[in-house]
């Protein structure tokens, strides 16, 4: 991982690992999954500029700044930060913050404070990914929902009830996968952006003079005219960029490749037409800015646009529901939140999971943020601040990785990296502005989820700093217990362990309570590594230790699901022992956890990672280890 050339290869490679899929087909599915936030911002983005909140007015001059703006905002951000530098930022070919995190970490010394802040900062980002997964959704169906007020004005009262059955109906879709949905994703995604460029030309034509808003002058001058006030409008220019973080967190599924080839041939070429045609209807029509996306389709159009909006709409809030599964299982398998029951939905796509229990925290969510603020206006208002907050993060860890892995391109990076954050940070603030109108709610929401985060790896820390304290060492306690060996019997048993050199508490439980040792006894302990796919030659290490005890150590990748039998049963296969599935016995300890005033964190903290661990998916589920395998014994530990 030397320079972005070799990252771009990486990303190449993996997109090359989707079997006979082609790359028009990876494109096609890209459009349909990748850009569906950012294809959806139309709807609302100039409509916001115009509300009355700003008091602007849609003469020449605001309508041509604002263009300008979120043309060069989409062209800076968009463009040249995430689809041409951050996506050669990838950790074996995925992305997302996660990753970035793990690049970043690797720059730095192990354990020191430095990589602690960056711990930090992309737990952070990933809390704030979760905040926008619950407004996307609502905001999205919303605005698609609002043209009916333009076709209809007396339907207005029925916006907010058809918005909660289209979001209830797709959340409850989520149980059946998106493999089957997926394939007409990309093809209505594409009629959307066709959709969106002929609407966007039909009214060019009509004001061609709406084409000079590409020079950025117009942007400057907005800035100029409107002084210090100018800045809080970027509050409505970064709606314009949400979905931009998703290309990245999306990498892994397609390859940089597609991304890349889909948003300069087709993706940015509809949105800006679409923006610049609202903007030139605006121009002749200045009443329209109350709704320009939906005053700007002919009148024959309306009704089968508001249709083909809300299916984008679905669509949008599609890619960041299975973006928050993706986001929650990497989270999961680095330790950062408890093991929930993952569903894997499609035979031949790994990366197709079902969370239920995200998937319905996140319906509730969503429900009440409708509920709550009961128009996409209202929610302009919270939109953004996660989102600006990730981008910013984005940018910091992206000035790490390149000043110490891309030593040929930072030359060229970091100059462009104080560039985007002055945009990132011009973002924040704007945003930031708007608090106590919506903007605190994905503030709460993340920092909720970035307490729970922390508070699960704290307390994991904890726990097995107190289990090991609590413990005895293999390497003595092997050679005292077999001077009087107890009664050995049939078959193979599997002990799971955090700590390889400390005997598992499930051991002398076993040893106590029925006074019998195996034939062959395993001290078995999963790693759970910084990348995404464990390699295959250092996916299992077996060492014998004696008397036919072993320690095992089995390695998965952070995007990977534990198998643990299976890898077992491969195990022969690198030249390892044989585990007959039938024969092998699983123990486990199931702890039990009671809050310490006097230990490492606060009591409430200690109570609620109790909650949490009390409320964990058991190893059963979560290592694939069979029920009828599987034996847990309790121990009660104090942190």
């Amino acid at each position: 991982m030397a320079t972005p050339h070799n990252h771009s290869a990486s990303g190449n490679s993996h997109a090359q690992g989707h079997g006979k899929t082609g790359l028009p087909a990876l494109v096609v599915g890209a459009i349909g999954v990748v850009f569906g936030d950012i294809g959806t911002s139309p709807l609302y983005t100039l409509k916001e500029a115009f509300s009355p909140h700003f008091g602007l007015v849609g003469n020449h001059d605001t309508v041509l700044g604002i263009l300008s703006l979120v043309f060069w905002a989409l062209m800076i951000v968009v463009t040249v930060k995430y689809v041409t530098i951050i996506m050669r930022a990838d950790n074996e070919g995925e992305g997302g913050i996660m990753a970035l995190m793990t690049l970043a970490q690797r720059t730095l010394a192990k354990g020191g404070r430095s990589a602690y802040v960056v711990g930090i900062l992309g737990i952070f980002g990933a809390s704030l990914f979760f905040g926008d997964s619950v407004i996307t959704p609502a905001i999205t169906v919303l605005g698609a929902v609002e043209g009916l007020e333009v076709a209809a004005p007396g339907l207005h009262r029925f916006i907010v009830p058809i918005a909660v059955l289209i979001l209830i109906a797709v959340f409850f879709a989520q149980r059946f996968g998106t493999e089957k949905v997926g394939k007409v994703f990309g093809p209505i995604t594409i009629v959307w952006f066709i959709a969106l460029a002929a609407i966007g030309i039909h009214n060019i034509i009509d004001a061609p003079e709406v084409l000079k808003a590409l020079n950025p002058w117009w942007g400057a001058k907005f800035f100029i005219e409107h002084g210090s006030h100018s800045v809080l409008i970027l509050g409505v220019v970064v709606l314009a960029v949400t979905g931009g973080e998703a290309l990245y967190a999306d990498m892994g599924h397609f390859g940089a490749r597609p991304i890349r080839y889909a948003w300069y041939t087709m993706v940015l070429p509809c949105l800006m037409l679409n923006y610049l045609g609202q903007g030139a209807f605006v121009l002749e029509h200045p009443a329209a800015v109350t709704n320009p996306f939906f005053e700007a389709v002919p009148e024959w159009a309306l009704y089968p646009m508001i249709v083909l909006a809300t299916m984008a709409a679905v669509i949008a809030s599609q890619a960041v529901i299975t973006g928050a599964y993706s986001v929650a299982r990497q989270a999961m398998q680095l330790g950062y939140i408890p093991r929930m029951q993952v569903k894997h939905t499609s035979r031949e796509t790994i990366g197709q999971i079902y969370v239920p229990y995200i998937n319905w925290v996140l319906m509730i969510a969503v429900l009440a943020v409708v509920l709550m603020f009961r128009g996409s206006t209202a929610l302009a208002s919270a939109y953004g601040i996660s989102v600006s907050a990730t981008m910013l993060i984005d940018t910091l860890l992206l000035a790490l990785v390149a000043r110490a892995l891309w030593p040929r391109w930072r030359m060229f990076v970091l100059p462009l990296c104080v560039l985007f954050f002055i945009v990132d940070l011009g973002f924040v603030i704007a945003n930031g502005a708007k608090f106590f109108d919506g903007a605190w709610f994905p503030v709460i929401l993340g920092l909720a989820v970035f307490t729970l985060l922390r508070t699960w790896r704290r307390g994991r820390e904890l726990l097995h700093e107190e289990v090991r304290k609590e413990g005895i060492q293999i390497d003595s306690f092997l050679p005292g217990l077999m001077l009087a060996p107890p009664t050995r019997v049939p078959g193979t048993a599997v002990f799971m362990t955090a700590d390889q050199g400390v005997v598992p508490h499930a051991l002398l439980h076993n040893l106590k309570h029925n006074k019998v040792l195996h034939e062959r006894n395993v001290f078995l302990t999963v790693e759970t590594l910084t990348v995404p796919h464990a390699p295959q030659n250092k996916r299992l290490k077996i060492d014998p230790i004696g008397d036919d005890f072993y320690r095992v150590l089995i390695r998965f990748g952070f995007m990977e699901t534990p198998d643990v039998p299976l890898a077992l049963m491969r195990s022969c296969d690198a030249g390892g022992i044989y585990f007959d599935p039938m024969d092998t016995t699983y123990f486990a300890s199931r702890e039990t956890i009671v809050a310490g005033r006097h230990r490492g964190m606060p009591v409430w903290r200690d109570k609620l990672f109790a909650f949490m661990h009390r409320n964990a998916a058991p190893a059963t589920g979560f290592f694939r280890i069979p029920g009828n395998r599987l034996v847990e014994l309790g121990a009660q530990v104090e942190i």
